[in-house]
């Protein structure tokens, strides 16, 4: 016993084989697009002061940037850490509300970027892997799987955004505006939801949402929709009435009010009109209305089938841009 050292009682540790295929994943992905993703900072408008922070993702080497809306919403300063911790100020380029998504430009070029991929590709059961900025601790990693696909969630502008990823993948506080990745390296999503006293279940906004409204944000700061000048709310269909007119739809937009002078006064609408179609697409609820009033609408007129007093009416609608602030 005497003359023995503590190292002769203890085991060498096992030599380190390769890692397992899914570690080796997760770490290519991140350290390919964990340079593009940056800690987003803003001050107040009224004191200079920082009173908020997020994530975002840098996608062109010029310093285009995605984040949230509700991150930059109001701020009066905004700036960009990016991944060596280099402070830049960054330019509010455009914001779009309805989806909750704004692009920013940083300051300087040849930046570290993030390709966006097809979101629609996007199978449930698949890696992914969420990078941002969590209650201010930098590049932090979590990882999950595509929980669902095709979700809704409500923007800052009241309207639905459609087709929203749900991961199981932890997200907190500052990490919205992050980057949601799949297994190939490429973003789907831009982070922006938790669901307050539940676990693991986040959402992200597709990538191909994103991917349709940069142009409007580089162009003119906004997304421009299409609009016709009603307040509605949906309105069931009596079985009995569906099955005299024939009509092949449950519901409708009941009009509750006409903006004066707008698309729908002009046409001829009324309140206690119920808005059934759109084109020969069906409109249950407001909506469905949104959904259908796309920029490429802007400028056309359409046809209305309304139900007035219990009898089919075939309106013809202008359709024109949708004034900030304004309704369907």
């Amino acid at each position: 016993m005497f003359g023995r050292t503590r190292s002769d009682f203890v085991s060498a540790p096992p030599a380190r084989g390769p890692r397992d295929s899914f570690s080796e994943t997760i770490i290519r992905v991140v350290d390919d697009i964990g340079p593009a993703v940056i800690s987003v900072r803003r001050t107040s408008r009224t004191r200079d002061l920082y009173d908020g922070a997020g994530s975002g993702v840098i996608i062109s080497p010029d310093g285009y940037a995605l984040t949230n809306n509700h991150v930059v919403k109001g701020a009066g300063r905004v700036e960009g850490v990016l991944h060596d911790g280099s402070v830049v100020p960054a330019e509010i380029v455009g914001t779009d509300p309805d989806t909750d998504l704004a692009l920013l430009r940083l300051n300087g070029r040849g930046h570290h970027t993030a390709e966006l991929g097809d979101s629609d590709a996007l199978r449930v059961g698949e890696l992914s892997i969420a990078i941002g900025n969590p209650l201010g601790l930098q590049a932090t990693v979590t990882v999950g799987v595509i929980s669902a696909l095709r979700r809704t969630l409500r923007g800052d502008g009241g309207r639905l955004i459609e087709d929203v990823i749900q991961t199981d993948a932890a997200l907190n506080p500052g990490n919205s505006g992050g980057a949601l990745v799949d297994a190939r390296g490429a973003v789907v999503g831009i982070n922006t939801a938790i669901i307050g006293g539940a676990q693991g279940i986040c959402f992200a906004v597709p990538s191909n949402t994103a991917k349709s409204i940069i142009p409007d944000l580089m162009r003119d700061g906004r997304v421009t929709r299409g609009w016709f000048g009603i307040a509605g709310q949906s309105q069931e269909l009596s079985r009995a009435l569906v099955r005299r007119l024939g009509i092949g739809v449950e519901g409708g937009v009941l009009v509750v009010a006409v903006s004066p002078g707008g698309p729908a006064d002009a046409a001829g609408l009324r309140v206690g009109d119920v808005v059934l179609k759109l084109e020969g697409f069906a409109t249950p609820t407001v909506d469905a209305v949104h959904k259908l009033l796309t920029r490429e609408r802007i400028g056309k007129r359409v046809a209305l089938e309304v139900l007035r007093d219990g009898n089919l009416v075939k309106l013809d609608l202008a359709v024109t841009a949708r004034p900030e602030k304004a309704n369907a």
